[in-house]
């Protein structure tokens, strides 16, 4: 019988491909997204929509987070609401998963060691949770696809959008830092991997890096970006900045590849890339 499966933040950049690919799965899928409702906000104490579909779930997908790329977290992450809607809306939410004991899995990031950015440090409170409740902290580095939400969007949504608004990409560093990125497709059938081995793999691992474990520069993102266009006749110009990534210090994790005895993905990066500017490119 196929499970109930609750998606907390079930409009963000990961929950909203999710919904898509458990409901193809033929899952029953609960929503639940402030995007949808200020009833379905996390941060309200003892909310009992939140109640309700826990109690009616089997799974619980737990990636509602106050987040987004790099222009926002340079932007919010070191204000007061920031950390009072993330410290909010995990301490309400844990509480109901505890009250329930749900099986869930909670999101978190490759950032959670750099206690000097106050998102990381935030994720790692919510590792900290977890592994008191006895979940699964599912660990990512940059998931990128059709992102809803542009005033949230990442760095590949940003880069094409620019190039065809701009016809030219005006980065925020000088391209040079290295990230590990993952198409929002094969984020989701790992997750789907997760799910159906959840006790098996809590057995070995209470903590799941799921990536690549491939790095590309960022200007190299930049520059497959406008190989892709000009065979649309777009020419785009790539303009470089003399900044350094102030969000992440240009730190980085080498991932834990244990996922890859369930999973892996199928789309290099530019063929992610390619799917990503045929949807913006109408």
């Amino acid at each position: 019988m196929k499970k109930n499966i609750l998606i907390l933040g079930s409009e963000g950049q990961i929950g909203n491909h999710l919904k898509e690919y458990l409901t193809n799965k033929k899952f029953k899928v609960f929503e639940f997204d402030l995007l949808r409702s200020k009833k379905e906000d996390l941060r309200l104490y003892q909310n009992k929509n939140l109640i309700s579909k826990v109690k009616n779930s089997d799974f619980i997908f737990f990636f509602a987070f106050d987040v987004g790329g790099s222009r926002y977290l340079k932007k919010y992450q070191n204000t007061y609401k920031f950390i009072s809607n993330n410290i909010q809306l995990m301490e309400n939410t844990f509480q109901v998963i505890k009250k329930y004991k749900k099986p869930f899995l909670f999101a978190s990031s490759q950032m959670s060691n750099m206690s000097y950015s106050t998102y990381g440090l935030l994720k790692h409170i919510g590792e900290k949770y977890t592994e008191m409740l006895g979940g699964i902290v599912v660990k990512f580095w940059n998931v990128y696809g059709i992102e809803k939400d542009l005033k949230k969007s990442h760095v590949i949504t940003d880069f094409v959008l620019m190039a065809l608004k701009d016809r030219k990409i005006k980065m925020l560093t000088d391209g040079k830092e290295k990230r590990d990125f993952l198409y929002a497709e094969d984020c989701c059938s790992g997750l789907y991997q997760i799910l159906n081995n959840y006790n098996k793999i809590k057995s070995f691992k209470k903590s799941v890096d799921l990536t690549t474990g491939k790095y590309t520069n960022i200007i190299e993102i930049a520059k497959i970006i406008q190989k892709i266009l000009k065979k649309e006749k777009i020419f785009v110009n790539i303009q470089p900045s003399n900044n350094f990534d102030s969000i992440q210090l240009d730190k980085k994790n080498k991932p834990n590849m244990f996922i890859k005895k369930y999973w892996k993905p199928k789309h290099s990066l530019q063929s992610g890339i390619e799917k990503v500017i045929k949807y913006y490119y109408k």
